[in-house]
């Protein structure tokens, strides 16, 4: 009777469910997720030559410095 009444209940709870997937996918997520800005990112920076003319300030300054 034990083992019937067992068997019920793990026929209507059904297997029990783990979230390791579930983790992984989130961590996917959050890893495109910042590809995502890394890539506005760098397309702005190019687009402005902003990094073009911070390298240029941060060598300039060092240059000044040496002389």
């Amino acid at each position: 009777m034990l083992q019937l009444f067992v068997r019920f209940q793990v026929m209507l709870v059904g297997p029990r469910r783990r979230d390791e997937g579930q983790t992984t996918a989130e961590y996917a997520l959050v890893l495109l997720g910042a590809a995502a800005v890394a890539l506005l990112l760098v397309g702005w920076a190019t687009k402005t030559n902003r990094i073009g003319k911070l390298l240029d300030f941060v060598l300039d300054q060092i240059v000044g410095r040496v002389t």
